[in-house]
């Protein structure tokens, strides 16, 4: 059984994704209290992806090494986003929530086979182009660490020149990076979250990301070219929104091809689909956890929410201003309301039997910063794939010998 070891586990994203990719997670390190509690909560209830979990409730920073598992196959986490995220300061290394030099001080102690982190898109934005070069060098020879009197510019300089030079550089990996949008791997939001995955450097391993299996596209034409969204729907003619006329062209040359491939991306309105509509009295409805309506929702300028028949816009990590503004569903008459939690956990497609705790504020915060469970689970399981491949090749060079 593949081994695995979650940092900055947050509510279980990234950690329930990788389960679901075969590895299993020897533990999960998360500091925040909210989202502790919702990973202990679904442990509690014997939830089948996280009812044998081990939650540290530590800092990162503050582990003690030696109480690490050995044998691990895979370290995975998302850093906190905060210094690199549109909505952050962009202050980067100079954030003390950066924690990138904490993850690869983790790696380098548990020497695991290899390591998955998962970031937001604004880590490859220009402007920290050299940082990101900086995270790339620095996980790849992860023993080489940043001395006490080091910026993180003189670290770099170091790694460049030990990069090249002869000599013991402790254990080493081979890093490589990849930019996804998770609506094109199957969850009904237009998310996009960067992808480090770094093999040691002993695995026989030639890893490729995976590919996408869903399209806008393919949604465009299950809607306008085949009409089949909407009968899979029951929406009537007469209740359907107007063809958007920024894609007329697109929809005309479709009309025209015939070797179609790949899934529709999916939507709002598929992912909301069975669930009645979040309750005014503040209760959930009867088996369903966490489906209560937030009220308050309205659209204003930089606040128009996520129309129902296209993948929702990225979810954000906030109640208010921009960030709860956003996590709004707009209906086809242009009506908006908030999305409950169990709707915004079902477009970071957790499953409805896993609960999240805390105020409606707190669990938002928590979904915001969350992976999509599918997208990680895509990219998790091309790790697990390759990992046993190389196990494979190095049983059979051993029986050869």
């Amino acid at each position: 059984m593949l081994r695995s070891l979650e940092l900055f586990a947050g509510a279980g994203g990234l950690a329930l994704g990788t389960e679901l990719a075969g590895f299993h997670a020897v533990g999960a390190v998360e500091r925040d209290k909210w989202a502790c509690e919702t990973l202990l909560e679904n442990k509690e209830r014997g939830h089948p992806l996280v009812k044998n979990l081990k939650v540290l409730s530590s800092d990162v920073r503050d582990l003690n090494f030696t109480d690490l598992p050995t044998g691990v196959d895979l370290v995975s986490g998302g850093p906190p986003c905060q210094p690199f995220s549109i909505g952050g300061k962009h202050r980067a290394h100079q954030d003390d929530r950066d924690m990138f030099s904490a993850f690869a001080e983790v790696v380098s102690s548990v020497r695991p086979r290899a390591f998955l982190i998962e970031n937001v898109k604004g880590l490859t934005r220009a402007s920290f182009s050299n940082y990101l070069q900086y995270i790339e060098l620095r996980m790849s020879m992860p023993d080489i660490g940043m001395k006490p009197d080091e910026t993180w510019h003189d670290h770099l300089r170091r790694l460049e020149r030990e990069a090249t030079s002869i000599g013991d550089k402790g254990t080493r990996y081979r890093v490589v990076r990849e930019l996804f949008n998770a609506a094109d791997y199957g969850a009904p939001q237009k998310r996009e979250r960067v992808f480090i995955v770094g093999f040691r450097e002993d695995q026989d391993a030639e890893f490729s990301f995976p590919d996408s299996t869903h399209s806008f596209d393919a949604l465009l034409r299950d809607q306008w070219v085949t009409g089949d969204y909407w009968d899979r729907h029951e929406v009537s003619r007469k209740a359907r929104p107007e063809m958007p006329t920024r894609q007329v062209g697109r929809i005309e040359r479709l009309k025209t091809q015939n070797d179609f491939r790949g899934l529709p991306w999916r939507t709002v309105r598929d992912a909301i689909q069975g669930l009645p509509e979040p309750r005014q009295d503040g209760r959930c409805p009867p088996g369903i956890s966490n489906h209560r309506l937030q009220p308050g929702a309205r659209v204003y300028k930089g606040h128009t929410g996520s129309p129902i028949d296209l993948p929702s816009k990225a979810l954000k990590a906030g109640n208010h201003g921009v960030p709860g503004g956003e996590n709004m569903l707009v209906r086809p008459d242009g009506s908006v309301r908030y999305f409950s939690v169990r709707e915004s956990a079902r477009l970071q497609t957790f499953p409805d039997s896993y609960v999240f705790h805390g105020a409606w504020s707190e669990t938002m915060r928590q979904l915001g910063n969350a992976v999509p469970v599918v997208l990680a689970q895509r990219v998790a399981s091309e790790v697990a794939k390759h990992l046993l491949i190389a196990e494979g090749r190095e049983i059979a060079g051993r029986k050869a010998h």
